[in-house]
C-alpha cells in the first residue's frame, strides 16, 4: 500500500451507497463478501464457529419474542449513510416495504473476534450517527457484551459492560429480556 498524502492535492472519492448498490446487483464482486464503511469498500472476516452459533442464537431469541411488527436479519446491509452500508451480524428493525427504502434499526449486534477493532472503533460511530438506539458488541474473546446506548453525534453517551450472568433488556424492545448465557455459553475447563 502506497502512502495517501503523496496524492496531495489529489483526494480519494468516496463510492455512494446508491453506486455500491449498483455494483453489488451487477454481481461485480462474485462470492466476495464486502461491506461499504465510509465510502471505501471494507473485505469482511470469514467467520469462525463460535460466531456462527453465536449470532444464531442472538437471532433465534429475538425472533421468539418479537411479533411480525419486527423484522430480524442476519448479515443483511444497513444503510446508515450515504456512503456507508455495513451489514451488522444481527439487526432488528421494521419491516420495509420498498428493497431501497431505508429504515432504522432498533437494535445492531456486532459478534466479534477478529473483527473487534472495526466494529469497536469504526462501525459504532456509523450506528450512533444513525441514531440507532442500542448496539451490542459481543467479544467473544472476553466472553462479555459492550452494551451501548443513548446516542449523540457520532457516540453512544452510555457503556455498560454485561457478563455471562447478565440480563439484556433493548430500550426499544419493550418486554424483551435475553440471558447472555443463552447465547454465550460458559467455557469449558479442560481437565486434568
Amino acid at each position: 500500500m502506497f502512502d495517501l498524502a503523496l496524492l496531495a492535492p489529489e483526494r480519494l472519492r468516496p463510492l455512494r451507497v446508491r453506486e455500491y448498490d449498483r455494483l453489488v446487483d451487477a454481481g461485480v464482486f462474485g462470492d466476495e463478501h464486502v461491506e461499504l464503511l465510509g465510502g471505501v469498500l471494507v473485505t469482511m472476516s470469514p467467520q469462525g464457529e463460535p460466531h456462527v452459533v453465536t449470532t444464531a442464537r442472538i437471532v433465534t431469541l429475538l425472533i421468539r419474542q418479537l411479533s411480525d411488527a419486527w423484522l430480524v436479519t442476519s448479515h443483511s446491509p444497513l444503510r446508515v449513510r450515504d456512503d456507508s452500508k455495513p451489514e451488522p451480524d444481527v439487526t432488528v428493525r421494521r419491516p420495509v416495504l420498498q428493497a431501497r427504502q431505508p429504515r432504522p434499526a432498533a437494535l445492531v449486534v456486532e459478534v466479534s473476534d477478529s473483527s473487534l477493532t472495526k466494529d469497536r472503533e469504526i462501525k459504532r460511530h456509523f450506528y450512533a450517527a444513525a441514531k440507532i438506539p442500542e448496539y451490542w458488541l459481543v467479544d467473544l474473546r472476553r466472553r462479555r457484551v459492550e452494551v451501548r446506548t443513548r446516542p449523540q453525534g457520532q457516540d453512544y453517551a452510555r457503556l455498560r459492560i454485561a457478563e455471562r450472568g447478565d440480563v439484556l433488556r433493548p430500550v426499544a424492545l419493550r418486554g424483551v429480556t435475553v440471558a447472555i448465557a443463552d447465547f454465550l455459553p460458559a467455557v469449558r475447563r479442560r481437565r486434568g
